[in-house]
């Protein structure tokens, strides 16, 4: 039973806080919902947002929007003297969410934004600054190719180091000004490539999503993050069966074992059932008995149970002893999720069904016969 409640306990914790830790992760980054121009293709340039039809102060104030900041983004690469690395510069300005990225920054610090004149400063993720042996204050050449036109060249600051886990973001983004996109994409300085739309809460996607459709306009487009990663949704996906298959055989066992433990109790004592039946008593009566007999045994099992895995979830929780390699897992430590709901869950489902499975192995009582049981004691 305690073994049961334990299994149970950090498979639906770790499994939860993985699956909330990446989605986290993402939609910090790139926004829960994002906004593009419907002339937008597969490439990592941007094209410009339209704003025909687009209320943005519409969409800030729907019901779940937690918040928005504008975007463009464009490919180039990066080169040093002795290696170079192919990227995406998305820009961003003055409505960056700089306390949202502020998790992500291992070193540096994160620019000021604010679309007057040209910043210089950038973010590198940890990846690239690593594969091109660059640390904060350092400055590297960034080209821009277009279509009929020479290269063009840009100059910036390595202001600062992020790392998201997420190797979708960490192998190609880097941070800057959203006017150097603006410059090398031939755009307006009031226009944007997209919108990142942050909610409240992620689960309400699917409730807050046609709201946003109403207020961009028909040359525009909302995409989930779910849609824009797909990669991640179907890594997800893996957690929500794997905590459905282990609870189940988990439960399987807890059930087989306490069922066992009552057929015991019953062959042991039967002769104390052949004694309440010449006694007058009916075969439910001994019936709830026995299973309300086995049910007391269960509890000493439940409770150590749920000390033992939530003191185990706890040591996790605040030192992060295991680890994982986020090329394959998205993140670098287990992340726990101790929702009292779910806790609380675990026990009492694990209790009541073993009481219910208990019921028919427990007509076994009525089989017994009062002459035969005290006959052979």
């Amino acid at each position: 039973m305690a073994l049961g409640i334990i299994v149970s306990l950090i498979t639906i914790s770790t499994g939860l806080g993985s699956k909330k830790a990446i989605e986290d992760r993402i939609s910090n980054f790139s926004g829960d919902i994002s906004v593009k121009s419907t002339r937008s293709n597969s490439s990592y340039n941007s094209s410009v947002l339209e704003t025909k039809g687009l209320d943005i102060n519409a969409v800030k104030k729907i019901p779940g929007v937690a918040g928005l900041q504008s975007y463009a983004s464009v490919s180039g690469i990066l080169r040093t003297e002795t290696n170079f690395a192919g990227i995406i510069l998305k820009g961003v300005g003055k409505d960056f969410d700089k306390a949202r990225f502020q998790p992500f920054m291992i070193s540096g610090s994160i620019p000021d934004y604010k679309e007057d004149g040209y910043n210089n400063e950038i973010i590198l993720s940890e990846k690239i600054a690593n594969d091109l042996s660059l640390k904060t204050n350092d400055s590297i050449v960034t080209i821009f190719s277009k279509e009929d036109q020479k290269p063009i060249y840009r100059k910036f600051i390595v202001k600062g180091i992020y790392k998201t886990d997420i190797k979708l973001v960490d192998d190609l983004y880097m941070i800057g000004d959203i006017n150097h996109v603006r410059k090398v994409m031939n755009m307006d300085d009031k226009q944007v490539g997209g919108l990142d739309v942050f909610l409240n809460d992620t689960d309400k996607i699917d409730q807050v999503f046609p709201e946003i459709e109403k207020y961009i306009g028909y040359q525009n487009y909302a995409e989930k993050v779910t849609e824009k990663y797909p990669q991640i949704l179907d890594w997800i996906n893996i957690f929500n069966q794997n905590i459905s298959l282990i609870i189940t055989i988990m439960l399987l066992v807890v059930v087989i074992n306490i069922v066992m433990v009552l057929l015991i109790l019953i062959i042991e004592r039967t002769n104390s059932i052949g004694v309440l039946k010449t006694m007058g008593a009916s075969n439910a009566q001994i019936r709830s008995i026995f299973i309300n007999y086995t049910l007391l045994i269960m509890i000493p099992g439940l409770l150590a149970g749920n000390v033992i895995g939530i003191g185990l979830l706890l040591i996790q929780k605040y030192t992060g002893v295991i680890k994982l390699d986020p090329e394959n897992y998205f993140i670098s430590t287990v992340p726990v999720d101790l929702n009292p709901v779910y806790i609380i869950a675990v026990s009492v489902g694990i209790f009541i069904v073993s009481g219910i499975a208990m019921i028919l192995p427990s007509y076994l009582i009525s089989k017994i016969s009062p002459v035969r049981a005290i006959k052979y004691s």
